[in-house]
């Protein structure tokens, strides 16, 4: 593509797309409902989606300028349609469009100073009061009735309920080295909440998912958080992504009393003795991943202690995978004083200091239990495999199996051997009545999607969250839903293990499964002891 026509295309302004645009990036109902409305969201698409994509690119541009309209837009796309097969090819219209105006930036085919002032001009428009343009898009438009999220607040109901909707924010990142483990988490969590729509929602109310970007940077979540809150009015959390960020936004929830569930981690931030009446898990803790990849590595695999070694991102994510392994230690007896850390920057695929600290080792490394994201794991093990052939790496789910796996295919078979992940979900390729369920469920929502255990997660814990809902009854409120939860008893969901929630334990599931790549690509089970 020619810098000359990328610019051509985003620059092109006319008085019929700043009407649109104000009209439908504001929320205004007479576009969401209007007949032609997915037309017009896939023509805006192509031309927002280019220049919010080439803003992120320029980093003197603040994300939060762009994370503002972007969040719009993706509420525009939102109430375009009800067919979910529509609204996904509108979401990935987008996301393409997006990755074109970095493309263009990165590729040098687009000037920053040029982006500036064509976001400025959007912006504009976005803000452009309703008067300004309801002659161009209709005379209804100038005097649009408020938003249902509005007429909410103004009347002093639960903030994020109306009779039709409940909405959940989510902050994940769309950048950096995680962000396709929060694309997939979105994906289930999304699919799950378009099949109990498609049946009628929960008490009539359909459920509305609105993600925020963090770029799993803790000093750009406080941000997201606030957005969801005070933009979006969002009534709770679902989701979040992220460890170090987690330890933020926790405490932005808690202040404020409002629900946060399901969060992508498995951190101490998110498992308070006694827990925090707000925050709620599914999956399994650090921990616990890491008690189960140790007892494997010593019962099963018959490594010695002073073999493994453990790698991980040198933050709150590495220090609390490095605590669940030395309690490993502790509780078979050992000594966890002397255990090898090798650790790497996030969002960073620069793995020399590790490898140097793994070749320093007098004794022989055999094994590394590995506590990071999908691309520092892939290189570090891009960068080992040749020096250590037998080596055995051990992930923990946050990696990223699928997405992992394909890194790894990329260069080559031979990277594959005795990888190992640990899983909160059943094996995705097996036949279990929650995995076909969900893989039906995906292919209607999202067909070509291929499905992955990151986003059979999200939908789980979805659906542990619809259960919790149907449970409250109509009037629901933070404090309802609460104790919903709490009082879940022995939720069958398939899993061949119930899920259980209570005053205290906020984790519903405490098992961990045990999956190996095959030299296909394909996760097998394993028996972890």
């Amino acid at each position: 593509m020619q810098y000359p026509s990328f610019a051509s295309r985003i620059a092109r302004r006319s008085h019929r797309w700043a009407a649109l645009s104000a009209v439908m990036l504001a929320g205004s109902a007479n576009a969401a409902v209007a007949a032609d409305s997915v037309n017009l969201v896939r023509e805006l698409a192509g031309r927002v989606g280019p220049i919010l994509g080439s803003s992120q690119a320029c980093t003197s541009i603040p994300s939060r300028r762009v994370q503002i309209i972007l969040v719009k837009f993706q509420q525009a796309i939102r109430e375009a349609s009800t067919n979910p097969n529509e609204l996904n090819e509108l979401a990935r219209d987008f996301e393409r469009n997006l990755a074109e105006g970095r493309a263009a930036v990165n590729g040098g085919r687009a000037d920053c100073r040029l982006v500036e002032r064509q976001l400025t001009e959007l912006e504009r428009s976005v803000n452009a009061p309703p008067a300004a343009v309801s002659a161009t898009v209709a005379p209804s438009a100038a005097a649009a009735a408020p938003s249902p999220m509005r007429s909410a607040a103004a009347s002093g109901s639960v903030r994020g309920v109306t009779d039709q909707e409940i909405r959940f924010g989510m902050v994940i990142p769309y950048t950096g080295s995680a962000k396709e483990n929060g694309q997939s988490y979105k994906r289930g969590i999304e699919v799950a909440f378009a099949r109990v729509n498609a049946a009628g929602g929960v008490h009539g109310r359909m459920l509305k998912l609105i993600a925020a970007d963090d770029g799993f940077e803790p000093t750009r979540t406080p941000d997201a958080m606030k957005l969801l809150w005070e933009r979006e009015q969002v009534f709770g959390f679902v989701g979040n992504l992220g460890t170090p960020t987690a330890a933020v936004a926790v405490p932005f929830a808690l202040e404020r009393r409002v629900l946060f569930f399901a969060p992508f981690t498995g951190g101490s931030v998110v498992r308070h003795d006694p827990p925090d009446r707000y925050v709620f898990n599914y999956r399994p803790s650090f921990v616990e991943e890491a008690d189960a990849a140790v007892r494997y590595l010593l019962k099963m695999r018959k490594i010695r202690p002073n073999q493994i070694a453990v790698f991980g991102q040198n933050d709150d994510l590495g220090e609390q995978g490095f605590a669940g392994v030395a309690r490993a230690y502790r509780a078979a007896g050992l000594n966890d004083k002397a255990i090898v850390r090798l650790l790497y920057a996030r969002n960073s695929i620069d793995m020399d200091e590790a490898v140097n600290q793994l070749k320093a080792q007098k004794v022989p490394i055999k094994a590394i239990v590995m506590v990071g994201t999908t691309r520092p794991a892939a290189k570090f093990i891009e960068k080992t495999r040749d020096l250590y052939p037998g080596m055995i790496y051990t992930n923990m789910s946050i990696v990223g199996a699928t997405a992992l796996a394909q890194e790894l295919m990329l260069l080559g078979p031979r990277f594959t051997e005795n990888v190992i992940v640990t899983q909160a979900v059943p094996a995705v390729s097996g036949y279990s009545s929650t995995v076909l369920e969900f893989k039906t469920a995906l292919a209607q929502v999202a067909p070509g999607e291929v499905p992955d255990y990151i986003s059979l997660e999200g939908y789980i814990a979805a659906n542990l969250l619809i259960d919790a809902l149907k449970r409250c009854g109509p009037q629901l409120d933070t404090e309802r839903l609460v104790e919903a939860l709490e009082n879940t008893r022995n939720l069958d969901m398939g899993l061949g293990t119930p899920l259980n929630l209570s005053r205290g334990d906020h984790q519903a599931l405490h098992k961990v499964w045990g999956t190996q790549l095959d030299r296909s690509g394909v996760y097998q089970p394993i028996d972890l002891e």
